[in-house]
């Protein structure tokens, strides 16, 4: 599907604040509701929009740990690595990058030893050849 540069500041507005009204929205956009409210449902119909969801800040989530762990792949197993990746509910999101790195992968655990399994039981997806994981200490607002 095609995305305009309308659906896009739209786009952008939900993910500042993803419960904002559409008659807010509308307005922001100078456009009407009912236009807005097509632009959301077309977009979540087409699968642009995957859903919506609640950030917190890093101090809500009490003793969570999170970390982003670079991932090497050996030779052309990516596919079948990402179908292990999305199998762990601790892996928040993971992103193909260029350089030495085939992935990216943002972590998120209970705990350091929910944390310690996590990484031992990726470390062991055949596929992948090489990690290397940086915890997460202070996030900063830009």
């Amino acid at each position: 599907m095609d995305i305009d540069a309308t659906d896009r500041a739209l786009i952008a507005l939900l993910r500042a604040n993803a419960r904002e009204s559409v008659a807010a929205l509308a307005q922001t956009l100078k456009l009407s509701r009912g236009t807005v409210q097509k632009r959301i449902d077309r977009m979540t119909a087409s699968g642009v929009i995957q859903g919506f969801t609640v950030r917190t800040v890093p101090d809500a989530e009490g003793e969570r740990v999170r970390a982003v762990m670079t991932i090497a792949i050996e030779g052309e197993r990516s596919g079948a690595v990402l179908r292990a990746l999305r199998g762990f509910p601790e892996v928040a999101a993971v992103h193909t990058t260029n350089g030495r790195w085939d992935l990216v992968a943002e972590l998120s655990t209970e705990g350091l030893a929910a944390f310690s399994r996590t990484l031992d039981a990726i470390r062991m997806i055949d596929g992948i050849a090489s990690t290397e994981t940086s915890l997460l200490l202070a996030t900063h607002k830009m």
